[in-house]
């Protein structure tokens, strides 16, 4: 079992490196604009079984053989960014969908994108992140104490707690751009603004990744 003392040192180490908004919280965001609350819940979710993920691969010894591979890490950065700006311009031509019933009280959405594939969406963002399969498989391990039992073990119990922590963290960036969007959409142009500007982000955020280079 790891000790205590070290669980809280890579907690705390997990929450600054989460908390600190990255591609993960502009993501989040940007489905906080696009779906609003429940949607934005469901996609911090599905990002962090992306987590679980790395985890179980990094225990195995897979992440690491990926991590340390150039054309591996270039193949996730690629098949992630296409697949944040297919997202992003999705949502950009469907800003309009499911707006109804509106006036200048209350304001009906109906929402037609499924729970399954919202999940399903965020859960490939997320698996498809290089930079956090890189991070996982470079410090889970320095946390693995040898007198603690079985490293693979150790190493998804890590796992587990950063997904948790990831989970309280961007769920919080998703009610706060969630709050601001229901704030800002009261009428049906300003919600399809909304969701085109979360399309943007998503779009932008996916081309950032493809330009992106690999940290020395």
């Amino acid at each position: 079992m790891i000790a205590p003392h070290t669980l809280l040192a890579f907690a705390a180490l997990a929450f600054v490196v989460i908390a600190i908004p990255g591609p993960s919280v502009l993501f989040i965001v940007g489905r906080a604009l696009q779906h609003g609350r429940g949607r934005a819940l469901l996609s911090v979710v599905g990002n962090a079984g992306g987590f679980i993920v790395h985890a179980v691969l990094v225990a195995t010894g897979v992440g690491a053989l990926i991590a340390a591979s150039e054309a591996a890490f270039v193949i996730l950065k690629i098949v992630g960014g296409l697949y944040l700006i297919y997202l992003g311009i999705q949502a950009i031509r469907h800003r309009h969908d499911g707006i109804r019933g509106w006036d200048q009280d209350d304001a009906v959405v109906a929402e037609e994108t499924s729970v399954w594939k919202v999940l399903a969406e965020s859960f490939v963002v997320g698996v498809t992140n290089p930079k956090t399969l890189v991070f996982v498989a470079a410090v889970l391990p320095q946390f693995v104490e040898p007198a603690a039992g079985p490293a693979w073990a150790q190493i998804l119990v890590l796992g587990v707690v950063f997904s948790v922590i990831a989970i309280v963290s961007d769920g919080l960036y998703a009610l706060l751009a969630a709050w601001a969007r229901d704030w800002f959409a009261g009428s049906p142009r300003r919600l399809a603004r909304m969701r085109a500007a979360g399309g943007g982000l998503m779009a932008t955020l996916g081309v950032v990744l493809l330009v992106s280079r690999r940290a020395a």
